[in-house]
């Protein structure tokens, strides 16, 4: 039975109207909930007690960061980071109170009062936006939690060395403001051999003790592959959650988590010499069998991931350029007639990873996933 055949897991609501009816799709997009709390818990597994954050920035992860967070909540999480203020909001909206969501970037400034109105805490990245959320607080008369980033580093976002031994010897620095934890981000965790991992351990440890004493967090999704020595009292696991190989190189540890498959809008055969596709870039040596499908780089696919679908385990190379809606695979492999308009092929599923399809795209499973568009039908199953 082919895959456009089998019987198609339960939809969820995923909120939104815009998202097309399976019918209306040229792609499906499944997201397997379920795959996810087993990944969250073969990370807590490795932590003897530590706490697990979930990181649900870029709606999580493109796959949707209501359910995401719906889904790791079942498993005890009850903390979340999320990059902007409007990311936060949305989640608070969408899951209610009950769990603390920091802001990673921080607030732009004039933005406090919505980040209090929604009841976020906003990762403290300099001296100004301590400032700014120590005057919140006294204006509104009551304490406000934080978590205070310091550089150990990475030079992306957090107070500068400088900066930290400034607030540190400055009087009522930190008055009105709860920290909820000190953190630090690593640079090059997915790297374990690179002695720049623990150089910035030791000196976020350096660093921190300049602070008020509070929870410390370090590890990211690498991070916690690292070791003990680096998961302090929260780590902060975002693309292992989703499926992306938290340790490179090795054997991926985590359970996949979606499958992308294109619907055949048609299929052809043409002669030796025949052109195909923009700018005739492939040009036919023989006789082929030709199907289109339905996905395109307007759906989030790499205009330069030149690779291959998958149907019933054969391998279908694309042949030609990768158009805005569409793209040409090469199904001579095939029986003929095997390969029907309304079938589905696979593009990211057991016969290729998304790591797979990163490196096909010269890039990295993170950018795979945030591209993913928003013409796919999407199915949540494993809820």
């Amino acid at each position: 039975m082919s895959d456009a055949k089998a019987p198609l897991p339960q939809t969820a609501a995923i909120g939104s109207s815009s998202t097309p009816s399976e019918a209306a799709a040229g792609a499906i997009l499944t997201i397997d909930l379920g795959a996810i709390r087993e990944n969250y818990r073969r990370l807590k597994a490795r932590l003897n007690g530590v706490r697990c954050a979930g990181v649900l920035k870029a709606d999580g992860y493109g796959l949707g960061a209501a359910q995401v967070a719906s889904a790791l909540a079942k498993e005890g999480c009850d903390i979340f980071f999320v990059a902007l203020l409007g990311e936060g909001i949305a989640l608070r909206k969408a899951i209610g109170s009950g769990s603390d969501i920091f802001v990673l970037n921080g607030l732009p400034p004039g933005s406090e009062p919505e980040a209090v109105a929604a009841g976020l805490c906003p990762v403290i990245n300099s001296a100004a936006q301590l400032k700014a959320w120590r005057e919140t607080a006294r204006g509104m008369g009551k304490s406000l939690p934080a978590a205070i980033q310091v550089d150990s580093g990475m030079a992306r976002l957090g107070m500068a060395p400088a900066e930290v031994e400034a607030v540190a010897g400055e009087a009522g620095a930190f008055d009105g403001i709860d920290i909820r934890f000190v953190m630090s981000h690593l640079a090059r965790a997915d790297e374990p051999r690179q002695g720049a991992n623990e150089q910035q351990r030791l000196e976020f440890d350096r660093l921190r003790k300049m602070l008020p004493a509070a929870p410390a967090s370090l590890a990211n999704s690498s991070g916690i592959f690292l070791g003990p020595a680096w998961h302090y009292d929260l780590v902060r696991p975002g693309a292992a959650l989703y499926g992306v190989n938290p340790t490179p190189h090795q054997p991926n540890p985590m359970r996949p988590v979606i499958r992308l498959q294109a619907k055949v809008a048609q299929t052809r055969e043409v002669g030796a010499g025949a052109g195909i596709g923009y700018g005739h870039s492939h040009n036919a040596d023989g006789p082929l069998s030709l199907a289109t499908i339905s996905l395109g780089y307007g759906d989030g696919w790499h205009r330069r991931a030149a690779s291959a679908a998958w149907f019933e385990g054969t391998r279908l190379p694309f042949i030609g350029r990768v158009s805005m809606d569409s793209i040409i695979l090469d199904i001579s492999a095939l029986p003929a007639g095997r390969l029907s308009e309304g079938d589905l092929v696979e593009l990211i599923g057991p016969s290729q990873s998304v790591d797979d399809a990163a490196g096909h795209a010269g890039t990295i499973g993170y950018e795979i996933l945030t591209s993913l568009g928003s013409r796919f039908h999407r199915r949540y199953i494993g809820i």
